[in-house]
């Protein structure tokens, strides 16, 4: 049996009849998908020089399933824009744009901000990527608690090399991200990604979605940050 980590993990919110967990919501059709896989070798060549330098700051994983499971995986980050000095970091304020500026970081990978601007955001907070090479797994674990809490933004990758999977903690059910691109349910369900020997990589960008890209977005009644899984069960 399972030890959670934070007791406030067994609180189960009620969501729309029609969510079936675990899922994700692809944006592959969304976006250009080829334009992305091209900066494949440039994204590894630039992860590299940080590994070479035993850069990065590392990925915490706070509200993980499983209490055994390591807070500091062993994964690493390498932040593209930071909060504003003298502004507290608070994970809920990710899409708060006013708050986020460009890092010295950021400069060293024009080509993936380049291809960020082609994305359906009206404006981008946090922006990150997160690495690895050392066949290390991120655990199972919720980004955050607060229901009524919606982010807006994309996770993507270059390749599908890295295993990463939403999880049914009741049932055990993995479903790996298939796509490029995801939106997915980061409070209702768990995910993680397993280990793997060479390098992976997601970058995730936190923002609001443009006004034409929120239209095509069904919003759930109540528990918020339901929306990407309720977009994901009525259309895939």
């Amino acid at each position: 049996m399972k030890v959670r980590a934070d007791d406030t993990l067994m609180i189960e919110r009620e969501v729309d009849a029609r969510i079936t967990y675990p899922c994700y919501k692809s944006l592959d059709d969304l976006i250009d998908v080829e334009r992305l896989k091209s900066l494949d070798a440039y994204m590894k060549e630039r992860i590299a020089r940080r590994l070479s330098a035993s850069a990065g700051d590392y990925f915490l994983n706070q509200h993980r399933l499983d209490a055994a499971t390591p807070y500091q995986p062993g994964a690493r980050e390498i932040w593209l824009t930071r909060t504003l000095p003298g502004t507290p970091y608070d994970y809920l304020d990710l899409n708060r744009t006013e708050l986020w500026r460009l890092t010295k970081e950021a400069s060293e990978f024009a080509a993936l901000l380049e291809f960020i601007e082609t994305l359906p955001f009206k404006e981008t907070g946090r922006m990150l990527v997160i690495y690895d090479d050392t066949g290390a797994a991120v655990p199972a674990h919720r980004d955050h608690l607060e229901t009524e809490v919606l982010h807006e933004f994309i996770w993507f990758r270059t390749n599908l090399g890295k295993p990463f999977y939403m999880l049914n903690h009741h049932t055990d059910t993995k479903l790996y991200v298939e796509s490029y691109t995801a939106w997915f349910d980061t409070v209702n369900q768990f995910h993680g990604s397993d280990a793997r020997p060479g390098l992976s990589f997601s970058i995730r960008v936190d923002g609001i979605f443009s006004d034409e890209f929120r239209r095509r977005i069904p919003v759930p009644e109540r528990n918020l940050a339901s929306t990407p899984a309720l977009w994901a069960c009525l259309t895939d």
